[in-house]
């Protein structure tokens, strides 16, 4: 593989872009693998990529039903940050944070992290209670963050109306090293370094049945013929519980839909991530100028991924609210996809009552900042067989009662 540099963006700027190789190899599925990943979002990517670089497992395929990256990893809203409130939680999210800092040179890949920095308002007593803390938790787990009053937040979003109708802006958690990066680059990015290791990624197959002998799984039917695996690794995010009931097993969560839209283009206005749990909505703005604008999940269960016009009215109208200026913007698209959510807010890392079956699911709302310490995490625990990273986010958790309840640091659609 071609390193990118500045010197091959000029050689091949001189002869038309006629030199660039492919990204990955699509190849066709061998019979056997060591180890079948399913799933090609950012988490199964992350997790192929760790296996070959901590672990030397290379013989792995990535199947894929669809396009690469064309999930969930395709439909976020790009928001990276680790200010939760559980030490759990923290560890593996801030664990994701600090590998997204130099995952450009680490990939080769540009995935434009920016670390502009992310605000949750707070817009009620309660809140600034619980974000003070958040803060001293955080603190205690070596997360860099802090309690803001309303004039520091002015100061950080000019365009922010402090004196709300409904809810005053009182402060916010303010973590300086979150921010966003680029989602299809992160995909494309890991895609690229894993084929490189000389694994397969396999498009447009889907999965149809898990394969099994005394217990163990042995691997995984699919449109494109059987595919044997001494291990599987799940990872289909809103699908897991589809996957699961293949298996023979089910699992703690439910999915549903959670959408998001862009505005027409306007110059830089807002250099911060905003997330306003009160009144239901968060905004950044892209690097195109687009004011990227999510809220929470639908109310009931689907399987849906398109975006619909009584939600969009219910997030903009509370954003409005607080960025009366966006009042003028037009939407240029909306999109949803599907979230998979445990009844803690938290997500399962885990072994599987089958055996050499791993799942990596229930990221809810907060998938894409957790991308490369899940791969990470999920490599370690497929490898080794258990990971400090995933010890206490087992699918078995819940049958103990032993809940990692992040349903107020997860935030609104986070």
């Amino acid at each position: 593989m071609k390193r990118y540099n500045v010197f091959a963006l000029a050689r091949e700027a001189a002869r038309y872009h006629s030199g660039w190789e492919r990204a990955w190899a699509s190849p066709q599925p061998k019979k056997h693998y060591d180890v079948i990943i399913v799933g090609a979002g950012g988490h199964g990517l992350a997790t192929a990529y760790y296996l070959g670089k901590n672990f030397g497992i290379t013989n792995v395929a990535v199947i894929e039903k669809g396009w690469l990256g064309g999930g969930n990893t395709g439909r976020n809203t790009t928001i990276i940050r680790s200010n939760y409130l559980q030490d759990p939680s923290a560890a593996i999210y801030e664990k994701s944070r600090s590998l997204y800092e130099t995952m450009s040179q680490d990939l080769n890949y540009n995935v434009m992290f920016s670390p502009r920095g992310v605000i949750m308002l707070a817009q009620t007593e309660h809140e600034v209670r619980g974000y003070k803390r958040t803060a001293q938790a955080n603190a205690l787990q070596g997360v860099a963050t802090e309690f803001i009053g309303p004039e520091k937040v002015k100061q950080l979003v000019p365009i922010i109306r402090l004196e709300g109708p409904r809810y005053p802006v009182l402060g916010g958690l303010w973590q300086a090293r979150g921010g966003t990066a680029r989602h299809d680059a992160v995909a494309w990015g890991y895609a690229r370094a894993c084929s490189d290791m000389g694994m397969d990624i396999i498009q447009k197959c889907e999965v149809t049945g898990v394969q099994q002998e005394g217990g163990r799984v042995t691997g995984v039917q699919t449109t494109k013929g059987d595919i044997g695996c001494n291990k599987l690794g799940v990872v289909v995010a809103g699908h897991s519980g589809v996957l699961a009931d293949m298996a023979g097993f089910r699992l703690p969560l439910e999915s549903v839909a959670l959408q998001a839209l862009v505005s027409e283009p306007i110059k830089p206005c807002m250099d911060v991530v905003v997330m306003a749990n009160t009144v239901h909505g968060y905004m950044s703005q892209s690097d195109k100028g687009e004011m990227v604008i999510g809220g929470g999940t639908d109310a009931g269960n689907n399987y849906t991924q398109r975006g619909s016009f009584h939600h969009v009215e219910e997030t903009v109208s509370a954003l409005v609210e607080t960025f009366p200026m966006i009042s003028r913007l037009k939407m240029l698209r909306q999109w949803g996809g599907i979230v998979d959510v445990t009844g803690d807010r938290s997500p399962i890392l885990s072994k599987t009552p089958v055996e050499g079956m791993f799942i990596n699911a229930g990221w809810g709302t907060g998938g894409f900042k957790a991308i490369p310490g899940s791969g990470w995490a999920m490599a370690e625990l497929m490898a080794k067989g258990h990971s400090p990273l995933t010890e206490e986010f087992s699918m078995f958790r819940f049958r103990e009662g032993k809940f990692i309840d992040e349903s107020v640091a997860a935030g609104v659609a986070h």
